[in-house]
């Protein structure tokens, strides 16, 4: 009997695997989602970067994944090194070793890969003859806390950014170089930071003074890397398909990436600016080839706010009309709260597959949104779900928050309410009908306008939530779902931290911290414990409001946006909730992502960049 349970999680042999023989090949990259198998499998920025690198010829990329506790346990007895799927190959038999962080909670399973690989964890200690450690993803525009561990970190899109980093490798391959001059070539491709060519410095009550460089290549700031035609990256061509269950089972396409919405909180939003579509054709063939070659039985049109894409009602009408009557069902995971949203689900569910919507207004009252800049009523959320129980969706699931900025318990309160009368909507449609309420607390993100905020105690979280579930026990066709506040804490440490979390990331992975993003597993006590033994106090760095003139760790990493654009932004927020218009429709609000000024004053408005334009100067 085994002594690891679902082993398939190893074993690789996937429907559209690469594999080829290492010996033919000049460069050799390793891409690791630091989370269990089921979670990064269907990561779509690991399944880009692995097809991209792989169709060139002399490039092999193969993939990794987080083992769980019991198969570590395994490989640290029987002495087994952190290996590919592909192959099964041993970490250090790759050139590069990228990890791709989503979710600041991955930190501590991306320090156990490197270990079971038998690499040094800190960057300062490794030899030659060590594969170079990369990150990229979200969670890498602020990477002080694991600055330590890494050797590149890739700032923005990865598409191009690897490709020319693959460049470099093999030259460096041929010629022999050393770790040194490897780094400093790859220092010249744009989006890359260097962290051992960077040092803190710290003033006298503990706040950063800043993050300056000490080598003669370092830049002052890293402008993050964008990809402008995303038509002539219609990636993933052949998804990787599963031989086990994942959270996400289906053929995924980005029709557009960015988003102007201008959601206060939302971190995804502010980074991936300016806004970038994929043409309706595009779309059209991407489906079309991913159906075929993945056999997937559903496709997600995937964005921050798909419904958002200039041509989403004639995009969403072709795709229904090549599909209906067939086995593939079409969904857009991610929309607004409109009847508009409903239509476009309707387009899309002519199969008759209406499981159920899901939308985020993510406060509970107006005054509360219009803090965040979530521009949707109580009449809008209500004459939505009007809309969708009565073309027949059984199922609503409403995505909040708590812990907002001037948040009070009315404003918490209005969660449940909300919740309840929606679910009375549902009702007059249909005894049956649900209605699921989620909820979090909120963590202030880097390159946001809320990063200034102070975050509320895992006490006063587990306090707001009582108020909930006290206001929603008597109704049971009510779901409410929630997620505890000590997680949230830890995700904030490691999301506003600067280098000195770092002594508490390796610490509290020395202690046993693993999967920090799964509750069966997540230990709180260790991190506090992790955080004392190396003198650092959490509450400083998540529970404080930060000033004006603030230095943040992640100061010299350039998402594009104006730091005097995001205080005033803040200020807006705290001092009168005053709400910022989608930018593509309305006159440009100077936030610096977009180069061009000249062009938006005289014409009043941002530009969309579809295939063939370009956002860069």
């Amino acid at each position: 009997m085994t002594s690891v349970r679902k082993p398939a999680r190893y074993v690789g042999g996937e429907g559209n695997i690469v594999r080829k023989n290492h010996n033919g090949t000049d460069s050799r990259w390793l891409l690791v989602y630091p989370d269990a198998y089921e979670v990064g499998q269907p990561n779509q920025g690991v399944q880009i970067l692995y097809e991209i690198l792989n169709e060139r010829a002399s490039t092999v990329a193969e993939r990794g994944y987080a083992p769980w506790p019991d198969m570590e346990a395994v490989m640290r007895e029987r002495s087994l090194p952190f290996f590919s799927l592909e192959n099964h190959l041993p970490l250090r038999a790759f050139d590069i070793v990228a990890f791709s962080l989503s979710s600041e909670v991955g930190y501590t399973n991306l320090l156990n890969c490197l270990d079971l690989g038998g690499m040094p964890l800190r960057a300062a200690d490794r030899a030659d003859s060590d594969p170079l450690v990369m990150i990229g993803g979200h969670a890498a525009f602020n990477p002080e806390p694991v600055a330590p561990f890494v050797d590149v970190v890739c700032a923005g899109d990865g598409e191009e950014f690897v490709l020319e980093v693959d460049t470099v490798l093999k030259t460096a391959r041929a010629n022999g170089w050393d770790r040194a001059r490897l780094l400093e070539e790859i220092s010249r491709v744009e989006g890359s930071y260097i962290p051992a060519w960077y040092e803190p410095e710290y003033l006298s009550d503990g706040r950063l003074r800043g993050t300056f460089p000490r080598h003669p290549g370092a830049k002052y700031r890293i402008a993050k890397r964008t990809v402008s035609d995303l038509d002539s990256w219609p990636y993933p061509k052949r998804s990787i398909v599963p031989l086990t269950e994942t959270v996400h089972e289906r053929y995924s396409v980005e029709i557009f990436r960015g988003c102007t919405r201008g959601c206060r909180f939302c971190q995804a939003g502010m980074i991936t600016r300016p806004v970038r579509e994929r043409s309706r054709d595009t779309v059209k063939e991407m489906v079309a080839r991913g159906v075929e070659n993945t056999g997937f039985e559903e496709v997600g049109l995937l964005s921050l706010s798909s419904a958002d894409h200039s041509d989403i009602l004639g995009m969403c009408g072709d795709l229904a009309d090549t599909y209906e009557g067939t086995a593939t069902s079409l969904s857009l995971p991610s929309t607004r709260v409109d009847a508009f949203n409903v239509t476009l689900a309707d387009e899309l569910a002519r199969n008759g597959r209406r499981t159920g919507l899901t939308f985020a207004p993510e406060a509970g009252t107006e005054r509360m949104r219009r803090v965040i800049n979530k521009m949707v009523s109580e009449a809008d959320m209500l004459r939505t779900a009007e809309t969708a129980f009565a073309n027949g969706w059984r199922h609503i699931k409403l995505y909040f928050m708590i812990g907002l900025p001037t948040e009070t318990d009315d404003d918490v309160l209005g969660i449940a309410e909300l919740g309840l009368k929606v679910l009375d909507i549902g009702r007059q449609h249909g005894r049956k009908n649900k209605v699921t309420v989620s909820v979090g607390g909120f963590v202030p993100k880097p390159h946001t306008p809320f990063q200034w905020a102070p975050q509320d105690s895992p006490d006063e979280i587990e306090r707001k939530l009582g108020l909930i579930r006290r206001r929603v026990a008597s109704d049971r066709n009510l779901n409410l779902r929630y997620h505890h506040g000590k997680p949230g804490e830890v995700e904030g440490l490691l999301a506003r931290g600067d280098r000195r979390v770092a002594a508490v990331v390796e610490r509290a992975f020395c202690l046993g911290a693993r999967f920090d993003g799964w509750d069966e597993l997540f230990d709180y006590d260790t991190w506090l414990r992790a955080a004392d033994e190396v003198g650092v106090d959490v509450g400083w760095f998540t529970r404080r409001e930060r000033g004006e003139d603030e230095v943040f760790a992640w100061d010299h990493l350039d998402s594009g946006l104006e730091k005097d654009w995001l205080w005033k932004d803040w200020r807006d927020a705290i001092d009168a909730g005053a709400e910022l218009e989608d930018c593509r429709w309305t006159p440009c609000y100077d936030c610096g992502v977009c180069p061009g000024l000249d062009l938006q004053h005289q014409t009043g408005h941002l530009p969309i960049f579809s295939a063939g334009t370009s956002p860069l100067p």
